[in-house]
């Protein structure tokens, strides 16, 4: 085995000449929490060059913020954007993408089974965007929690949604895309609430918040949120595309044999261990520069990531979660198992482990 496999994180201090200060501080008390002044949900994060830039749904539309750190958004002045001038209904999980210099805002918005997905775009992160789109998504379903990426060349866009029209379950989907705002071909299906550690709150089950990364071999990742976001027992799981294989075909994504990151540690992956300052962490952001995931982190060094949660403590509610910053890092040689589905019946590669 990899010796750094079980040193997440070590890899730079120990290059540094620093190991003599990881052994002083393993034992410590661990850090607390950091907890910003935002009571949202559903963070979205970029950097661009030193700037970091975030997006949320806010008075009815989506605003923007901008800021020198992601421990500086919180009081950075929040710009309105967009203020849904045709009463499109609800505004969810509005994501930041940057794709040839030009910013795309991704949203749901709608009522009820009419939640469908939206496009908005600008030169600039904080002003002139356009009229919104709707995004054509192949079968016209129920559609929310989407994002753009680019992989192997490709444009991708992947979204939670129902297979239906009723609120059945919430499923992950790709298509592709030909350009930043026009979905092409048909959609496909890449995960299904189907495990038990998945299925603990329910109606609907869901998996959603699909969020993208390349790992240290260029393999995909899909890390996504599992179990109700009304319930404590939210989580970060993931799906890793095996080496070569077709991001449309379920079969060649392997699933977390649990929550990578999740307050109840009856739902975790076995050698990852629950918040000890957060309950329910979930609907996450790689704070990734430029949005990109051919930026993605090398292994050894933590990098950040912003989530929402409920501090311990308080009731859990949607109205008492927080954005909060926090790290991961690359978890070297971890094995994805499951049974009884075309394919191997298991893989090997990297995970991730996240940090309050």
């Amino acid at each position: 085995m990899n010796p750094l496999r079980r040193a997440c994180g070590l890899l730079a201090l120990v290059l540094a000449g620093l190991l003599t200060v990881v052994m002083s501080v393993t034992s410590a008390e661990p850090a607390r929490a950091s907890q910003t002044s935002m009571r949202a949900a559903d963070p979205s994060v970029l950097r661009v060059g030193s700037t970091y830039v975030s997006v949320q749904s806010a008075g009815g539309g989506i605003a923007v913020r901008k800021a020198s750190s992601t421990d500086a958004l919180a009081s950075a002045p929040a710009r309105q954007v967009w203020s849904d001038p045709r009463g499109l209904g609800e505004v969810w999980a509005p994501e930041v993408v940057r794709d040839g210099g030009r910013y795309y805002i991704y949203f749901t918005a709608g009522r009820g089974a009419a939640h469908r997905m939206y496009v908005i775009s600008s030169a600039a992160p904080d002003s002139g965007y356009t009229a919104e789109t709707q995004l054509a998504l192949p079968d016209g379903k129920w559609a929310i929690d989407g994002t753009m990426f680019t992989f192997g060349g490709q444009r991708w866009f992947v979204w939670s949604g129902w297979s239906g029209d009723t609120n059945v379950e919430q499923n992950l989907y790709i298509a592709r895309m030909s350009s930043p705002t026009t979905p092409t071909g048909t959609r496909h299906v890449i995960s299904q609430p189907r495990e038990g550690w998945e299925r603990v709150v329910g109606n609907p089950y869901i998996n959603e918040a699909p969020e993208a990364i390349k790992d240290p071999n260029g393999q995909l990742h899909i890390v996504y949120s599992a179990n109700g976001s009304w319930s404590d027992q939210y989580c970060l799981a993931e799906l890793r595309l095996r080496a070569g294989g077709d991001p449309t075909y379920v079969w060649d994504w392997y699933k977390s044999n649990g929550c990578l990151f999740g307050s109840n540690r009856a739902t975790m992956m076995s050698g990852w261990d629950p918040t000890q300052q957060v309950n329910g962490p979930g609907h996450h952001s790689f704070v990734l520069l430029d949005g990109d995931i051919n930026t993605s982190p090398p292994a050894g060094p933590r990098f950040p990531l912003m989530f929402h949660a409920v501090p311990k403590g308080t009731p859990y509610s949607w109205d008492n979660r927080f954005w909060y910053t926090g790290t991961f890092c690359w978890w070297g040689g971890t094995t994805y198992s499951r049974a009884n589905v075309p394919g191997a019946n298991s893989d090997t590669g990297w995970s991730l482990k996240f940090f309050e």
